[in-house]
């Protein structure tokens, strides 16, 4: 179940950390960089856009490298390999030094106006925010309709399985605090079986959340990266990997639960109560 209240006791965010994978992305990438910060900077975000090169054969870096002339807030960041996605994804959180970060894509499909309103939302108290294209409020803007009922379907899918709310798992542009991307790694998918790997976990581990709408457009250049063929036994083992630590693993690697106000300080040598760790918060 999703939590009911976000925790007011969390601290304020001192800046955000937009982590943007891009492979062959020289026609996108600088407009996307350039409206996201000048949509971060007019609601005074601090803020780093961190552009992970993940092997591209075209001008993707050397647009880069000239960008971050204008925009001072840019960290261009070169995965040397191996490449993927999920890979190039890590390396962004691995680099980023803010204490918040949103996952967002270099073809322009995410609004930009989106990933404010996900800090803002952060700053109510909760651990992860997960945008939906599928709630009043949000939209899909020129969906190829194959992909449009197959996402429908996987999603349906994943929410029986987990018994979750959550109707948009898939897709990528999410938000989360730091501490919670640090309890949910080790993180494993290479690939763009990332984007359900880390809203999974999130919940699985008890970290708190709540959905927001969000609007999505297609590219309008270059390639799509997602190929549907190659990806739907690596989604399956990531989505039954996680289910597997949801009803298997007791809650070892659930977020601790919170010390009760005026309690002693544990010891090194205390011993821990083991149904601190099963307790639920989503």
């Amino acid at each position: 179940m999703r939590p009911q209240a976000p925790d007011r006791t969390l601290p304020r965010l001192t800046q955000l950390s937009v982590i943007i994978p891009a492979r062959n992305e020289e026609g996108c990438v600088s407009s996307t960089v350039e409206h996201l910060h000048l949509e971060l900077r007019l609601h005074a975000v601090p803020h780093e856009i961190l552009v992970v090169d993940d092997g591209s054969t075209d001008a993707t870096w050397q647009v880069l490298q000239d960008l971050k002339r204008r925009v001072p807030e840019l960290v261009p960041i070169h995965n040397p390999g191996p490449h993927g996605f999920g890979r190039a994804v890590v390396c962004g959180l691995d680099h980023m030094t803010g204490d918040a970060a949103v996952v967002m894509m270099a073809d322009e499909s995410d609004d930009c106006r989106d990933a404010f309103r996900y800090w803002s939302a952060l700053n109510e108290g909760w651990d992860c925010v997960f945008g939906s294209r599928f709630i009043r409020g949000g939209g899909v803007i020129d969906y190829p309709w194959f992909k449009l009922r197959l996402n429908r379907l996987v999603n349906f899918g994943i929410r029986v399985l987990f018994g979750i709310s959550l109707n948009d798992t898939t897709n990528a542009f999410k938000a989360y605090r730091r501490t919670a991307l640090d309890g949910c790694r080790p993180l494993i998918a290479p690939h763009f079986n990332l984007t359900v790997e880390l809203p999974l976990k999130a919940i699985v581990r008890g970290y708190s959340w709540t959905t927001m709408p969000i609007t999505w457009r297609n590219r309008r250049t270059g390639e799509p990266k997602l190929k549907l063929t190659e990806m739907g036994s690596r989604y399956l083992f990531v989505i039954l990997y996680v289910w597997l630590e949801k009803y298997f693993s007791r809650g070892d690697y659930r977020k601790a639960a919170p010390a009760p106000a005026g309690s002693p300080p544990a010891h090194a040598d205390a011993v821990p109560d083991p149904a601190a760790g099963q307790a639920n918060r989503s």
